[in-house]
């Protein structure tokens, strides 16, 4: 059986973030910026504070089956839920969505690629 890489992304919106808490956020947010955004199995905030007040994490997991998708996607959501709590910082909205990357089209390269090792 196949390892299957998933990729999580869970948005949300900071909620009634005091002004320490917002100085803190500004503080790192060079850290966070989209520029570096990455998926990883930690997972990876970003944000723009100074422009609006929604976030996203990025994570990466994988699993055999197909609906391992689900238990991703639940560990995602737990994770981001459980690293805004640790910080005290207040959220709404919270919403995912995941890709299986295995089911994902081929780009223009891929399929090139693929043509020539079947050919």
């Amino acid at each position: 059986m196949s390892t299957r890489t998933f990729r999580i992304t869970v948005r949300g919106v900071f909620d009634g973030l005091s002004a320490a808490q917002r100085a803190d956020l500004l503080a790192d947010a060079a850290e966070h910026d989209v520029l570096h955004a990455a998926y990883t199995p930690e997972g990876h905030l970003s944000y723009d504070i100074a422009a609006r007040t929604a976030f996203v994490f990025r994570f990466s997991d994988s699993g055999e089956e197909e609906e391992h998708i689900l238990e991703a996607t639940e560990r995602a959501e737990e994770a981001a839920k459980a690293w805004l709590t640790e910080r005290g910082y207040g959220f709404r909205n919270l919403r995912s969505s995941a890709e299986d990357l295995s089911q994902a089209p081929l780009g223009k390269r891929q399929r090139r690629a693929a043509r020539s090792n079947g050919a």
